[in-house]
């Protein structure tokens, strides 16, 4: 079931924002010299905190499980979709509407193009290891789950940098390719390697060590995450102070998209008369991101007092909430689903 760090973690983001913007008004200096520490524009702070979340995630992941990828044609398919042909450049229409039209007055003018790219960024990259927790929850095929989690990490080391340079062009964004390549290759690429040899490793030594270490990873994984969050906030404390809007405002297009794209994809699989076992991942792995790696990018790519950054932290802050409603609405309509699929 869902761990406690886990199940509390928009309660925690909150008291990282609060820690941060207090701690950034009290203390600017310490947050200057975090920034100042930087190697070919890499922040080598957030860039260890990153390895420290990210790495745990991807030990879970099997890429053995690429193998049964046929078995759940269908939902693979569905989830495939709407991850990659839909979210991302949905996303960039809501970003668009919102950002730019509906709520351009009372955004600061200076940051638009950049809450476009953070929005962007949260969508460009599906959810990884909290999909494992939500399939859970809604007694979902963990076999489906892991082989869908598998083939989208596989997808994501050569898709998400042209999906996110396409976008941001579209958007009227210049794109530092040279970053952004390297942000792919430092937050995907390398952790996917290392957690792999590592999860050989482990293995080795018996299925149980794996699940230990894993397990013993898990709260310096969110540990790493609310300090990264402490130190963005920091750097953000005084826009947030001077319009405080801005967060809720920033969450409207991220909560209709995934209403939007778990609605979808729970609707196709529906009517490819797919199992509800496989049909409730399926929806929450199309409507979740992988919020770590969108982070990581977005302080790379714009800067830790960005806009880009700051959305892409709405998104870790509604996650939980808004992945346990979607979870409570794909359990009661089970009903009603499997008279459809049938």
């Amino acid at each position: 079931m869902i761990g406690f760090f886990e199940r509390y973690l928009t309660l925690w983001v909150a008291l990282c924002i609060v820690a941060g913007v207090a701690l950034g008004q009290l203390a600017p200096g310490a947050f200057q010299a975090v920034a100042a520490l930087e190697v070919a524009r890499v922040n080598l702070v957030v860039g260890l905190l990153i390895w420290v979340m990210v790495v745990p995630m991807l030990l879970k992941i099997d890429f053995g499980a690429l193998g049964q990828v046929r078995q759940q044609a269908r939902g693979i398919g569905v989830t495939l979709f709407v991850n990659w042909a839909v979210k991302p450049f949905s996303m960039a229409l809501l970003g668009w509407l919102f950002v730019r039209q509906l709520f351009a007055p009372w955004l600061p003018a200076d940051q638009l193009d950049s809450y476009v790219a953070g929005l962007i960024l949260l969508a460009a990259a599906p959810c990884t290891a909290m999909v494992f927790v939500w399939s859970q929850l809604c007694r979902g095929d963990p076999y489906f789950t892991l082989s869908q989690v598998a083939l989208n990490d596989a997808i994501m080391v050569v898709a998400f940098a042209p999906i996110v340079a396409l976008l941001l062009g579209l958007s009227s964004i210049t794109v530092p390719w040279d970053t952004l390549l390297a942000s792919v290759v430092l937050y995907i690429v390398l952790p996917v390697i290392v957690a792999q040899f590592w999860r050989r490793a482990l293995l080795r030594r018996g299925p149980a060590r794996l699940q230990a270490v894993a397990a013993a990873l898990g709260p310096w994984s969110i540990a790493a995450l609310l300090l990264t969050l402490v130190l963005l906030f920091g750097f953000q404390g005084e826009a947030i102070l001077a319009q405080p809007l801005v967060i809720a405002l920033l969450a409207v297009p991220i909560l209709i998209q995934v209403v939007l794209n778990a609605g979808l994809a729970y609707a196709l699989n529906r009517r490819l008369g797919v199992a509800h076992c496989v049909a409730g991942p399926s929806a929450l792995i199309g409507a979740s991101n992988f919020f770590e790696l969108a982070v990581a990018t977005a302080i790379g790519l714009f800067g830790f007092q960005s806009g880009a950054a700051l959305a892409t932290v709405v998104g870790v802050l509604i996650e939980v909430p808004v992945m346990l409603a979607v979870v409570a609405v794909v359990n009661r309509s089970r009903g009603w689903y499997e008279a459809g699929a049938a």
